[in-house]
């Protein structure tokens, strides 16, 4: 025997669940160019894709065709998420795509007592070399969400800067707390990130007021715009940065991904 000392364990990635009860509020959109921002940064991210229409996966450019294996293999335990990942053709951004087999999860695991912390046990078996996860959850409270917020540290919230932006945001921290209360006691609120800002609609600046004054220092400084890129990315299945590296778009993700990292470092994040 040598004596060596054994090597250290690999460090645990910051799992991050990206979720909404509302659809239509830029969480897809957010979970791929936060990402690929970060990635650009020189992190080492994976995107779970746990929504059954796989739209961050369209939008990362893995065909239906490409996707045997996927996140339900995850879930059902066949395959650790090291197997999974799939890169991308940005560098150092790699993602698990989804497939519609996710769609029956909740029929699929009914009688498993453990079915709600598949996710945590399958990230706490096989750590990867990813600095970040996150995950994109779809837009319901079902058992995938559940699972993304059981195996995460912490929510990151895209709210758009529409009316009723507070009615969902509400619902969202309510199902936080009930999960850190029955499942995951180190949950937290990352942030809220306000998407799909119009500077020419007054209602996005009260909507931003209004979050800010009632969230304070849970929301992000950086906003990110309604923009025509960020809307025709996904079509060409990129990122906005590599779609469209000089758009407003891309330039307010290279944004939110330095302030994200700045929380970070300062180990700012909502209780």
């Amino acid at each position: 025997m040598s004596g060596a000392e054994p090597a250290p364990a690999p460090e645990a990635p910051r799992i991050i669940a990206v979720a909404n009860q509302k659809g239509g509020v830029g969480k897809t959109t957010t979970s791929i160019n936060l990402g690929a921002a970060l990635a650009e940064l020189g992190r080492s991210v994976l995107i779970l894709d746990l929504d059954p229409q796989g739209n961050a996966s369209t939008g990362l450019g893995i065909p239906t065709e490409a996707r045997q294996k996927h996140a339900w293999d995850l879930l059902s335990g066949d395959a650790t998420p090291s197997e999974l990942a799939q890169p991308t053709t940005t560098p150092r951004l790699s993602v698990i795509p989804a497939t519609q087999d996710l769609a029956s999860a909740d029929v699929d695991l009914v009688d498993d007592p453990q079915r709600a912390r598949r996710i945590a046990a399958a990230f706490t078996q096989d750590r990867g070399d990813w600095d970040v996860v996150f995950i994109d959850c779809p837009p319901s409270l079902n058992l995938l969400t559940i699972n993304a917020m059981a195996a995460a540290e912490s929510v990151l919230v895209p709210l758009q800067c529409e009316f009723f932006a507070m009615e969902g945001l509400t619902q969202l921290l309510g199902t936080v707390k009930e999960i850190r209360r029955v499942l995951n006691p180190r949950l937290r609120v990352e942030g809220v990130v306000l998407t799909m800002y119009d500077r020419r609609n007054n209602l996005s600046d009260l909507v931003a007021q209004d979050v800010r004054e009632a969230l304070g220092r849970e929301v992000y400084r950086t906003v990110i715009p309604r923009n025509v890129r960020l809307s025709e990315a996904p079509s060409h299945a990129l990122p906005v940065i590599a779609y469209q590296s000089g758009s407003t778009g891309a330039m307010a993700y290279r944004a939110l991904a330095r302030e994200f990292m700045e929380r970070a470092d300062a180990g700012v994040a909502a209780a």
